[in-house]
């Protein structure tokens, strides 16, 4: 990979093997824009690409990625190499540098609408870890589970951008010890380190979109914490599955990374069996090798493997259009709780903490069993990008409110 001429440091956390898209505004103009991250900067792309007079200006010249996404895989590759000669060329210097913002003074956004939201429960060891919690006395896989992406339909009204603080939930509530629900504020808030994926290129309702399919439909790759009220859901759940203990929030990364830049990072996901049905069946490897961590109060208290997933984004996508439900550009779906088969690899306080039963021990000599009002998590990832370079997903973080 050519070097830039903005002479990034080899551990700069945006390097040329990454170049996500964003949305920012600063002190002195804080309408939104799109953005590309490099190193320590943010390159205001529209701005640079009608400098340069790219034929894709007015598409990503937008408040919002939303342009970007609808233009298609054709669009998305051009864009990206641009960027790679724009700040690799020494011949496009003087026209890109005036366009680039200390990234340490921007203020991050939503990047995209959010049309649909579907999130997944993809990690066999998450499903299991869950199912010996809570059916201790039968077996921790539901019989479906190994033959199709599980998954339920949330509120993209509430996705919102890291940093955004959330407000714990109140609601119904069933304690073991109570015959009758109570009313309250939640009090098994729990956190889930997931990967999102977000699609750019719609399909018609009615048609299917193939395993194959799935670089042609997806745009990018982001982290994602789905906030979870243990105990909202546990009474909830039965018969139609996760609502209030979920639809409360659910918080993205602002930073999205091209589907494009993670050719490194595919892998052979875990041998499936019983061999799935041929609709979910593809000729390449669409695991990915992301290594995730997550902190509590600035404390790591996990690092979960995403190549260990079981279903992959490319199949969850040909499942959930396999009905015939059709795709729109801003739909994200979700990977589902990311953990590995180490205690320390598990991506919620239901698993860490063995539904409260195992208290995690912080630095500063507390206990979380769940998480309490102040709390803060943040989610961060890294992936192999070509020649040893590292591709950067930034980071997820929410701060816990009280109930209102």
């Amino acid at each position: 990979m050519p070097d830039s001429w903005l002479d990034l440091a080899p551990d700069a956390q945006f390097g040329l093997a990454t170049l996500p898209y964003g949305v920012f505004g600063t002190d002195a103009d804080p309408a939104p824009r799109t953005g590309v991250a490099v190193g320590e900067y943010v390159l205001d792309l529209g701005a640079a690409a009608r400098a340069l007079d790219a034929p894709f200006a007015d598409t990503v010249s937008g408040p919002n990625l939303d342009g970007l996404l609808a233009a298609g895989r054709p669009v998305w590759d051009q864009v990206r190499a641009a960027l790679a000669s724009w700040l690799t060329d020494p011949a496009h210097e003087a026209a890109v540098r005036p366009h680039l913002v200390d990234r340490s003074t921007v203020r991050l956004h939503l990047p995209f609408t959010v049309a649909d939201y579907v999130d997944f429960y993809a990690s066999e060891h998450h499903a299991t870890n869950v199912g010996r919690i809570f059916r201790p006395e039968q077996e921790p896989l539901t019989p479906n589970w190994k033959h199709l992406p599980i998954g339920y339909h949330g509120r993209s009204g509430t996705v919102v951008v890291s940093g955004t603080d959330i407000v714990r939930p109140t609601g119904q509530r069933k304690p073991p010890t109570e015959s009758a629900p109570v009313f309250g504020p939640s009090t098994r808030l729990d956190i889930e380190a997931e990967v999102g994926f977000v699609v750019g290129t719609p399909s018609a309702m009615g048609e299917r979109v193939e395993v194959d399919e799935f670089a042609d439909h997806v745009f990018g790759v982001f982290l994602l914490n789905d906030w979870s009220s243990r105990d909202l859901q546990a009474w909830e759940y039965v018969p139609l599955g996760p609502f209030l203990g979920k639809s409360f929030a659910t918080s993205v990364s602002p930073w999205i990374v091209p589907v494009s830049a993670l050719e490194s990072a595919r892998v052979e996901q875990p041998a499936q069996d019983p061999e799935p049905l041929p609709y979910l069946r593809g000729s390449e490897p669409w695991g990915l090798d992301l290594r995730l961590e997550v902190r509590l109060n600035g404390h790591l208290v996990s690092t979960p493997p995403f190549d260990r997933m079981y279903w992959t984004a490319a199949q969850q996508l040909a499942h959930m259009t396999v009905n015939g439900a059709s795709l729109r550009t801003g739909d994200v779906y979700a990977s589902g709780t990311v953990s590995g088969p180490e205690p320390g690899q598990r991506g919620c306080l239901l698993e860490l903490t063995w539904s409260g039963k195992e208290p995690l021990r912080l630095p500063d000599g507390t206990e979380r069993a769940f998480l309490e009002d102040g709390d803060e998590v943040t989610i961060t990832a890294t992936a192999p990008g070509p020649d040893g370079t590292r591709v950067d997903f930034g980071e997820v973080a929410g701060r816990i409110l009280p109930a209102r």
